[in-house]
């Protein structure tokens, strides 16, 4: 396409929720509410950690991560939205989606990536116990964190920018809350083509490498767990690890469910209803996942709420 028949877009319509009129302030009050619940179950399993030394270990190193990121991960669509529904506005600027898109991307990698490595320390842990602290030590650690930034800004950032180089025509409306990758490819004019091949080989390269690097610890884990004589043992062995395969589980099965539902409907709002099990469901669940379900985090908002009493 030529450059003089491109169309400079300057805004697009997030309909989202928005079409539901009666329904907006429940809506409203319900995102808000999970969202706060969010941020604030979170920061509180940063802080837990942070303030209790008995936690300073690579497991929840990781974890102290994996919630920045789900409070970073939902704040990049939610609050538009809230904003939208507040304002009776639902556009979003093209510079201000581009930037959504951006952010999504970075922080659902994140996720990805911080995800598989948990499951490589439990693998660690519960198959090589002598050698944890060795193996799984700062330097490690750090350069397990910084590998997984890198990656998720440069993706985030070439797919980003291969979205700047699409025309738009007069079909700017995108029935979702927040800019969706796969949403906003398809209004294009463009020959969509080339993207299309290269955000789902990423998809699936990003995607299913962590996805069988889990698979395999687990799969080494179970083995491991099956040898133990006692059944305390195996018990306690499998505790360690019941929360992350938990959270493991309801990330990747809502997200790849979404993904196969709007490869078939493309249109549907039903996809952003389903898109909020996976961009907000998941990161409001972690924090009581792994405080109810892990004695040490619970132990430490414990001791961390006694001392700000």
């Amino acid at each position: 396409m030529n450059s003089s028949n491109k169309t400079r877009v300057s805004e697009f319509l997030l309909l989202g929720f928005l079409e539901e009129k009666d329904l907006q302030p429940l809506i409203y009050g319900l995102f808000l509410s999970m969202y706060l619940v969010t941020v604030f179950g979170n920061m509180f399993i940063i802080l837990a950690i942070l303030s209790d030394l008995r936690l300073h270990t690579p497991m929840y190193f990781f974890l102290s991560n994996l919630s920045f990121v789900d409070i970073c991960f939902i704040s990049t669509t939610v609050p538009k939205m809230l904003v939208n529904i507040q304002t009776q506005n639902k556009v979003i600027t093209f510079a201000g989606c581009i930037t959504q898109v951006y952010f999504f991307l970075l922080f659902i990698e994140l996720d990805n990536f911080l995800l598989t490595i948990m499951a490589y320390d439990r693998y660690v842990a519960i198959c090589h116990p002598m050698h944890y602290t060795v193996i799984m030590n700062y330097q490690l650690c750090g350069f397990l964190l910084l590998v997984s930034w890198i990656i998720s800004v440069l993706h985030a950032l070439f797919q980003s920018l291969m979205m700047l180089q699409l025309s738009f025509g007069t079909q700017l409306e995108i029935p979702h809350f927040f800019c969706e990758p796969n949403q906003v490819v398809q209004l294009t004019c463009s020959d969509t083509f080339f993207n299309v091949l290269v955000m789902y080989f990423t998809l699936v390269l990003l995607a299913t490498v962590p996805l069988v690097g889990i698979f395999y610890s687990y799969i080494k884990i179970v083995s491991s767990i099956r040898a133990i004589s006692s059944v305390q043992g195996k018990y306690k062995a499998f505790s360690t690890c019941a929360s992350h395969l938990l959270v493991v589980s309801l990330f990747y099965c809502t997200g790849i469910g979404v993904y196969l539902s709007s490869a078939a409907n493309h249109r549907s709002q039903s996809n952003a209803t389903a898109s909020v099990m996976y961009t907000v469901i998941t990161p409001m669940l972690n924090p009581f996942i792994y405080s109810l379900r892990n004695k040490d985090v619970k132990s430490a908002l414990k001791r961390f709420f006694r001392k700000k009493l």
